[in-house]
């Protein structure tokens, strides 16, 4: 159960667009107004969680997760790779004025590459490993969407607030490095057990 909530953390709450997106409008000055965009971001992910929870868990045969968790636990790796990479590399964050939305969040959310790497190795090789299955895959796709709402409302609170420091290109290489760590760990997680 741990490793879902550190994956998700993990995939999530690492810089993406989405969570770009919600930083600029809290540099820009845009404040909780942008939280209805964060909410859309929730929301999609919340669609997102359902749609492939309930015809995931149908699709793929019990027989396969093991290979299916293999196969996810070395993507998961590449990404913490990735991520961990990209660090290193000189990048500036440009404070762009950009009003953003519920229909804003919704839309990149749903169009994001980043949602289905979040949602497909949860939903088809965690959620019957707990066995999460029925009723259960709506409440934990409740749980995992607000976590989702959660991670640019993180990002906004910084912009807003600490405007200096999430523009610091320094704190964004640390934030890339630890979220690489956790992703390591939870493809660790994935092959081992």
């Amino acid at each position: 159960m741990l490793e879902i909530f550190i994956y998700a953390f993990g995939v999530m709450y690492s810089p993406g667009p989405a969570n770009m997106l919600a930083l600029l409008a809290g540099v820009n000055g845009q404040g909780w107004r942008a939280f209805l965009y964060c909410t859309g971001v929730g929301v999609a992910m919340l669609i997102l969680f359902l749609l492939i929870g309930y015809v995931g868990g149908d699709i793929i045969p019990e027989e396969y997760q093991s290979a299916i968790a293999l196969i996810g636990g070395l993507y998961i790796a590449y990404l913490g790779v990735k991520i961990f990479q990209a660090s290193f590399q000189q990048t500036s964050i440009h404070a762009q004025n950009t009003t953003v939305s519920f229909r804003t969040g919704l839309i990149l959310q749903l169009c994001n590459p980043k949602s289905l790497v979040a949602i497909v190795p949860i939903v088809t090789v965690q959620f019957p490993r707990i066995p999460v299955e029925g009723t259960q895959i709506a409440v934990w796709s409740l749980v995992l969407s607000m976590m989702a709402c959660g991670a640019p409302s993180v990002y906004l609170l910084a912009g807003s607030r600490l405007k200096k420091a999430a523009m610091n290109p320094v704190v964004m290489v640390w934030v890339n490095r630890v979220m690489a760590l956790l992703l390591f760990y939870v493809a660790y997680r994935f092959i081992v057990f």
